[in-house]
C-alpha cells in the first residue's frame, strides 16, 4: 500500500477527477487526495445537461456525483473554484492561477475534460449565442429554449452531432422552431456514417426540425446585441432569435502541453499520450477521461473518446494505476442518446471507412432494432436502438473479434448469445 504521507492531486472536477477519488478511497489509500475543479459547483455529470436536467425532468442536485457533505467525511480536499496554471514536473509541484500557491504532488492525475469549439465566425459575441458543456450553460439554455416555445423563437443549431440533435429535441418539446445547419450529407455521420445518419434526419423531420446539409455558418447577424438570423456558406439567411455552436469539443491540453508532456497528433485525437495504465510520459503523471488519447489494442489504434462511460470508467483505472496495481484500460466504447420517443446505446468503434457493411437485425421502420457494422465478418460495433438489455452480448461479439454468420447475425430469430465464440 502507498505511503500515508503521499499526496495525490486530480486536476479537473468533472465525473472522471471525482470516481478517481472516490477510487482511491475505495482501494485504502489514507494519503491526502487533492481535488481541483475550476467550476463553483460540485463535481456533476454531463448527460443531464442535454437530456434530462435540459428538459426540465430531471432536478439540478441529480446531476452531482456525489452529495457535498461526501468529500469532507472521506477527507477530499476539494477546491472549487480554483484553476491551476503550471505543473512544475521536476519539483512536482502545481501552482494555483489565483494567487501562485504551489502544491505538492507525488502523484498527479490530469482529468480536465475537453472544452466546446467554437465558431470563428463574425457574430459570435452577441448574446443570444450559446455553448453547451458545463452546468451554467445548461442553466442558461433551459430558460432560453422555455423563452423560445413560449414565444415561438427560432432556434439555429451549428452541428448535427449529438449535442445538437438532443438539443434540437429538447428546443422543439419546449416548442421552438429549430434549424440545424451541418456541413456533412447526413447528421452524426462521423459516428455512425450515411447509413444510420439518416434514420435520426427523419425522426427529427417528423418532429418539425428543418435541416440544411452540407452548410456552414459564415455570420450570425444581429441587432443591438441581439442574434436576428444566421448566414450560410451556400448563400440562405435562416431566422434565429438564438444560437447554439455545437460543433465538436477539443481536449483541454493547454497545461499538459506546457509541462511537456506528449500529445497525440489530430489523427489520434489530439489527446493528451498515454499508455495502456493511463500513465503519461512522465511516470508520476496520470490522465483520464475526454482528454486522453489511448491505446486500444482491440481496434489496433489510438482512440480519444468524449463520452460519459470513458470518464465513469477512466477515472477509477487511473486511480488504480496510481496506486502501482496492474491496469489495463481497454474498455469497449459507449453512449447512449435520447431524443423524442428514441433511446439508442452504442458500443464500439467503426468510423466511415472502416466497415464494409451495415447489417439491420429487427425493424428499422418503426425504430425497434440493432444495427451492426462489421469489417469481413467481424462486428466493430453495434447500436441498439429501443432494444433493451443486449449491451453485454453486443460487446462480447466485438472483443471476440470472431467472424460470425451475417445472416444470423441480422435475424432478431436467433439470440446474439449463440454468436459469441
Amino acid at each position: 500500500m502507498v505511503d500515508a504521507d503521499q499526496t495525490f492531486v486530480i486536476v479537473g472536477g468533472g465525473l472522471a477527477g471525482a470516481k478517481a477519488a472516490e477510487t482511491l478511497r475505495a482501494e485504502g489509500f489514507t494519503g491526502r487526495v487533492i481535488l481541483i475543479c475550476d467550476e463553483r459547483d460540485h463535481p456533476y455529470e454531463r448527460p443531464p445537461l442535454s437530456k434530462g436536467y435540459l428538459l426540465g425532468k430531471e432536478e439540478r442536485d441529480s446531476v452531482f456525483v456525489h452529495e457535498p457533505s461526501w468529500y469532507a467525511r472521506n477527507d477530499i480536499e476539494l477546491h472549487l473554484g480554483q484553476t491551476v496554471d503550471a505543473i512544475d514536473r521536476t519539483a512536482r509541484t502545481v501552482r494555483f492561477g489565483d494567487d501562485g500557491t504551489l502544491v505538492h504532488y507525488d502523484k498527479l492525475l490530469i482529468a480536465t475534460g475537453a472544452e466546446p469549439r467554437r465558431l470563428d465566425i463574425p457574430g459570435t459575441d452577441l448574446a443570444g449565442v450559446h455553448h453547451l458543456r458545463r452546468l451554467a450553460h445548461a442553466e442558461r439554455l433551459k430558460g432560453v429554449l422555455a423563452a423560445l416555445g413560449r414565444d415561438n423563437g427560432h432556434l439555429v443549431v451549428a452541428g448535427a452531432g449529438w449535442i445538437g440533435l438532443e438539443v434540437a429535441a429538447a428546443a422543439r418539446e419546449y416548442g421552438a422552431e429549430v434549424t440545424v445547419v451541418e456541413p456533412e450529407s447526413t447528421p452524426l455521420y462521423g459516428v455512425l456514417g450515411p447509413e444510420l445518419g439518416n434514420l435520426f434526419a427523419e425522426l427529427h423531420r417528423e418532429h418539425g426540425v428543418r435541416f440544411h446539409f452540407g452548410a456552414r455558418l459564415t455570420e450570425i447577424v444581429g441587432q443591438d446585441g441581439m442574434v436576428l438570423a444566421a448566414r450560410t456558406d451556400t448563400g440562405e439567411e435562416h431566422p434565429a432569435h438564438d444560437v447554439l455552436a455545437a460543433i465538436g469539443a477539443a481536449p483541454r491540453i493547454g497545461l499538459a502541453e506546457a509541462a511537456g508532456l506528449e500529445i497525440a497528433d489530430h489523427a489520434h485525437g489530439g489527446g493528451i499520450v498515454v499508455d495502456a495504465g493511463l500513465r503519461t510520459s512522465d511516470p508520476a503523471v496520470y490522465a483520464a477521461g475526454d482528454v486522453v488519447s489511448f491505446p486500444h489494442a482491440l481496434f489496433d489504434t489510438r482512440l480519444r473518446v468524449e463520452h460519459w462511460a470513458n470518464a465513469l470508467n477512466g477515472g477509477p483505472a487511473a486511480a488504480r494505476s496510481m496506486l502501482g496495481k496492474d491496469v489495463t484500460y481497454d474498455r469497449v466504447p459507449y453512449f447512449f442518446s435520447d431524443q423524442y420517443d428514441l433511446g439508442m446505446e452504442y458500443s464500439g468503434w467503426a468510423p466511415p471507412g472502416s466497415y464494409d457493411q451495415v447489417l439491420i437485425r429487427g425493424d428499422a421502420g418503426k425504430r425497434e432494432f440493432i444495427a451492426f457494422w462489421v469489417k469481413e465478418g467481424r462486428v466493430l460495433a453495434g447500436m441498439n436502438v429501443n432494444v433493451w438489455d443486449v449491451t453485454e452480448p453486443i460487446q462480447k461479439l466485438i472483443r471476440s473479434r470472431a467472424r460470425v454468420d451475417v445472416d444470423a447475425l441480422a435475424n432478431p430469430q436467433v439470440p446474439l448469445e449463440s454468436l459469441i465464440a
